[in-house]
């Protein structure tokens, strides 16, 4: 017999299942199995395929989006959107926690509201419809569940480099050239690199930093910089 429970969060998700075993699984915690010695899995598997799924989804959404941005704006955009912090975010607007399959001492210590477990799930839901649904339902969900958050993330424009920020902030001071990157230092093998850089404005030094590549040193440095901007 259906649980309930499972048609409210249909509701919440706006995806009804012809397969509700599968949206069970997603939100079974594998210490519950521990405890209850189920025949089930638990949601891990469903989690891993979910992961990919929504790599996938995000990586088409802004490539598709986001004709103009580089491929670095691209990537730190889908970090944004896909680290742990969000993901738990989504499963709080969604009130997973309340529908969460635990052990009673992982409930008893608020599993229900452990950021990795929400995260886990929501993978691992994502996993459960592109299964019981299709590649065309998964990627719609993705898109109306996430928007909320891209359109944070594009406002607050936390997805810039460093390079981009201390560049916007000095020309927001005074409009004066941008920024130069000098490699003052190569270290070590070919194989095992490490650089030092240095940014300057207008000939003076505002910060140095090292990375084992030139574009790693070049963003440590640009962060440390803008701190003096701070």
């Amino acid at each position: 017999m259906k649980n309930t429970n499972y048609s409210e969060l249909e509701k919440k998700l706006q995806v009804k299942f012809n397969n509700t075993a599968l949206l069970e699984q997603a939100l079974t915690h594998r210490s519950f199995l521990n405890e209850n010695h189920s025949q089930l899995e638990s949601n891990e598997r469903l989690e891993f395929l979910g992961d990919a799924i929504l790599s996938f989804c995000i990586s088409e959404l802004l490539y598709l989006k986001f004709p103009q941005y580089p491929e670095g704006n691209l990537t730190n955009i889908r970090s944004n959107l896909v680290k742990t912090t969000a993901l738990a975010k989504i499963a709080v607007s969604l009130d997973i926690g309340k529908y969460l399959r635990l052990s009673r001492g992982e409930a008893e210590s608020k599993g229900s509201e452990n950021q990795s477990i929400l995260a886990d799930t929501t993978e691992a839901i994502i996993g459960a419809i592109f299964f019981d649904q299709g590649i065309t339902v998964v990627k719609k969900f993705i898109e109306k569940t996430f928007s909320p958050t891209l359109n944070e993330i594009m406002t607050l424009k936390s997805f810039k480099d460093p390079k981009s920020i201390l560049q916007e902030k000095i020309q927001a001071i005074d409009n004066n050239l941008p920024p130069i990157y000098k490699t003052l230092k190569e270290e070590g093998p070919d194989h095992d690199k490490l650089f030092t850089v240095g940014v300057y404005l207008n000939a003076k030094l505002l910060a140095t930093d090292k990375g084992k590549s030139k574009r790693e040193a070049e963003e440590n440095a640009a962060r440390k910089a803008l701190k003096k901007y701070e």
